[in-house]
């Protein structure tokens, strides 16, 4: 089994070519591979194959609305071995990926998910390297709603990115303050507005830089360096913050992570989002690790 790693603005990814669909992902398996000390660590998995094969395996039921049989697909799987809707982040580095690796030499094209499909442009695919766009898609607001942590309440509200998200902006924030907040445990939130968990951002307000400060809690996964997907949910909660109809304006933002940073545009409620990738190592792993599992 072959394998690379890389990550986007710090949120890792094992990455397996598997275009014939022969690897079986069990949770189980995954969990293990994701694990720091018995495998070889990330937050999650993303597997590499084609849509109809994916779905002439199985692994897929049906195809996503809008993405053709021959598009690749980003089969995403959270470190707790759970299958995952989109990957921000994880569309970068993948793409990324199919340019270094030689299977992809256009610049432009569809990446499929569960989510459905996400276009990309490839900015830079050095064999380290590489800058990636994603149109993230159509951005919905759920509703307000709070984030508990240690007792406290955060008001935020809810953002459907193609998955749940609760982002809050707390005015009262600085990065200093952010920092030290505790994102060892889960914060509580509404499970009847997320019966399927959420995954939950604390921003700093924008500055006059047009930027802010944000920390996430991902479901499946727990605290990240940076969340893709939580960013745009970051990034559409602060423009609301300030008046913005996420439905009709246009506006961008900065989102600083513990990671690095990245750049979210929203337009007439479609997002996207620009950010690096760095792909760190290639090997293989184990086939009687892998097959004790």
């Amino acid at each position: 089994m072959e394998f690379s790693k890389g990550h986007g603005t710090e949120n890792d990814f094992v990455v397996l070519p598997d275009l014939d669909v022969r690897l079986e992902l069990t949770a189980e398996r995954v969990a293990a591979l994701c694990d720091r000390q018995r495998g070889l660590g990330a937050d999650g998995v993303l597997r590499v194959a084609r849509a109809g094969a994916l779905r002439d395996a199985g692994v897929l039921a049906s195809i996503p609305e809008g993405v053709a049989a021959d598009d690749w697909f980003m089969d995403y799987r959270n470190g707790d071995g759970s299958t995952a809707e989109m990957c921000g982040n994880g569309v970068r580095v993948f793409a990324h990926y199919l340019a270094a690796s030689g299977l992809e030499s256009r610049e432009r094209y569809v990446v499929g998910s569960r989510a459905g499909a996400r276009p990309v442009v490839v900015h830079e695919s050095g064999p380290t390297h590489g800058e990636v766009t994603v149109d993230m898609g159509v951005v919905r607001a759920l509703g307000a709603s709070t984030a508990t942590i240690a007792g406290w309440a955060y008001p935020g509200i809810g953002i459907d990115v193609g998955n749940p998200h609760l982002a809050c902006v707390d005015r009262n924030l600085s990065a200093e303050s952010l920092a030290k907040l505790d994102l060892t445990v889960s914060p509580g939130y509404d499970p009847d507005l997320f019966p399927l968990g959420v995954n939950i951002e604390i921003l700093t307000p924008l500055g006059p830089d047009r930027a802010a400060d944000m920390r996430v809690y991902e479901r499946g996964v727990g605290e990240t360096r940076s969340c893709g997907t939580g960013t745009v949910a970051a990034a559409a909660a602060l423009l609301a913050d300030e008046g913005f109809d996420l439905a009709v304006d246009t506006g961008e933002v900065t989102i600083r992570v513990p990671g690095g940073a990245v750049a979210v545009g929203l337009e007439a409620g479609a997002a996207r989002l620009r950010g690096p990738s760095v792909l760190v190592a290639a090997g293989r792993i184990g086939e009687q690790w892998w097959n004790g599992f």
